[in-house]
């Protein structure tokens, strides 16, 4: 599958394979400074739902509340609705509230001998669009603890939006491999070896598109790498072919202020008749 906008010698994307968890894809025809901004970005910088402030009204578990409040935040959410969310710093309540957050309850006490595990699956929340996220109908998620008979676990969640680069529990990804120029002959890269590098260092499944240079060739030293090849795991929070095109869009939003900005401090002209009360980028 190819993506450009427009202009044929503009970037472009070829996705090799999709699945509901991960995606691998091919960027070309961009820079690596692009390359590397977009692996950024999908890693820190686009938005999910992660449970972020705990009410313990009772525990008397094994666990201490604030490990167990760490357990809580680390478990994925689904996310497909976050675009519908406020962030904290831009919504006008007080607290929280249900444009900006969503509620969970988890309530529950073992009765009879033995062990009851309590899992992911068992928080009830206040929207539908945000739960815990699974496997399948039949997947009960991620364990959250084990109560022995007589203990019990009462607690309020509140789950809000936010990205990776204030806290890893909002990240989208759960790896991002990246690699480009898969035969060094960019010469970016100095191999480690005992004997021979190429018993040592084997090729990757993305040799297969490129051509190795001939070792006897003169080298480029203004040759740039071009081609980009990504494989994306996701966490389940959202679709994989989503993080990508909302990585893509978050990117656009940074680049489109700092054209802005950069037009402002150009002409300062056009800022004469703006009212005082307004704030200048």
């Amino acid at each position: 599958m190819d993506g450009h906008v427009n202009d044929p010698n503009g970037p472009r994307i070829r996705i090799r394979h999709l699945d509901e968890t991960s995606i691998d894809f091919v960027l070309s025809n961009t820079h690596l400074s692009v390359a590397n901004s977009l692996r950024r970005t999908m890693i820190a910088e686009v938005p999910t739902m992660a449970i972020d402030l705990v009410e313990f009204h009772d525990n008397t578990s094994m666990l201490v509340d604030e490990y167990l409040a760490h357990r809580l935040g680390m478990v994925p959410l689904t996310s497909h609705t976050v675009d519908e969310f406020k962030l904290t710093r831009d919504c006008t309540c007080a607290d929280y509230c249900k444009e900006c957050s969503v509620e969970f309850n988890l309530h529950v006490k073992c009765t009879e001998e033995g062990t009851r595990t309590v899992y992911s699956t068992e928080l009830i929340s206040s929207n539908k669009d945000v739960s815990p996220v699974t496997e399948g109908p039949d997947d009960k998620g991620i364990i959250l603890l084990k109560l022995r008979k007589g203990q019990e676990i009462n607690i309020h969640c509140i789950a809000k939006k936010g990205v990776a680069k204030e806290h890893a529990k909002w990240s989208p990804c759960a790896a991002v491999g990246f690699e480009y120029d898969p035969h060094n002959n960019l010469r970016h890269l100095d191999y480690w070896f005992e004997k021979s590098v190429k018993n040592e260092w084997p090729l990757s499944k993305n040799a297969q598109e490129e051509m190795e240079n001939d070792p006897d060739a003169p080298f480029d030293f203004k040759a740039e790498p071009t081609t980009f090849y990504y494989n994306v795991e996701t966490v389940g929070s959202l679709k994989p072919q989503s993080l990508v095109y909302m990585a893509t869009r978050v990117l656009q939003e940074k680049l489109g202020g700092l054209e802005l900005a950069l037009d402002e401090d150009q002409n300062p002209e056009s800022n004469a008749n703006m009212d005082d009360t307004e704030p200048w980028v």
